[in-house]
C-alpha cells in the first residue's frame, strides 16, 4: 500500500513547480479530511492525493497519459493507479471515479483551488475561512475563475453530498497545515 512518505518522495521526482507542489499537498489534506469523513485511511487517501497530478509539469497537454507505467513500475497498486486516473474523468481519462476515493479525488482536486484562492485573500487566511464566506465566493463565477464549477458540482453529486459540506470538510483538512500551506494570511 503506497504511504504518504512515498508519494512525497515520487511526487518530488517529477515536481518542482512551487504552485503545483502546493496544490498536491492541497488536495493530499483535503483527501485526509475525505478520509475521515468515510472513516477511512487517512494517511492513504492522503498519499493519493499527494500523487494525484505525477505528470502535470511534464506533460500538461498529455495528463494522465504518462503516469499508469511509471507508478506501476514503483510498485502501486492497480487500483491506487486508478483512483489517481480517475480524477481526469471526462476531461482527459475515461475512468469513471466509482469508488468513495476516486469520487473524493475528483471532487477536491478543483474545489481546493477556491478554497485556496479564498483564503489567500483573508487577513487570517485559513485560520477563520467559514464555508458561508466559501459559498459566496464558489456562487461568483468570476473568482477563481479556472476552477471548474461544473466538475466540482458532478463530484459531489457523485458522493452524495452538497458542495457546502464537502468545502467545510476540505477547509478542516487544509486549516490544520495552513502554515505549511501558506495560507496563514497576511496577517500572520
Amino acid at each position: 500500500m503506497l504511504t504518504l512518505e512515498q508519494a512525497k518522495e515520487l511526487n518530488a521526482s517529477m515536481v518542482t513547480q512551487e504552485h503545483l507542489i502546493i496544490h498536491a499537498k492541497n488536495v493530499c489534506y483535503s483527501m485526509g479530511a475525505m478520509a475521515a469523513h468515510f472513516g477511512e485511511d487517512v494517511e492513504h487517501w492522503q498519499a493519493i492525493g499527494m500523487l494525484h497530478d505525477y505528470d502535470y509539469e511534464k506533460y500538461p497537454e498529455e495528463h494522465l497519459q504518462h503516469t499508469a507505467e511509471p507508478l506501476h513500475e514503483a510498485g502501486l497498486e492497480p487500483e491506487e493507479i486508478r483512483a489517481i486516473l480517475s480524477h481526469g474523468y471526462g476531461i482527459c481519462t475515461d475512468v469513471k471515479p466509482e469508488s468513495n476515493l476516486e469520487k473524493s479525488l475528483f471532487t477536491v482536486d478543483e474545489l481546493t483551488g477556491i478554497i485556496q484562492a479564498a483564503a489567500r485573500m483573508r487577513p487570517n487566511g485559513i485560520t477563520d475561512l467559514e464555508v458561508k464566506s466559501f459559498m459566496k465566493k464558489f456562487k461568483d463565477k468570476r473568482f477563481a475563475a479556472k476552477c471548474n464549477r461544473e466538475l466540482i458540482l458532478q463530484g459531489c453529486e457523485m458522493l452524495g453530498m452538497e458542495v457546502r459540506d464537502v468545502a467545510q470538510i476540505c477547509i478542516s483538512g487544509m486549516k490544520e497545515h495552513a502554515e505549511e500551506l501558506g495560507l496563514l494570511g497576511t496577517e500572520a
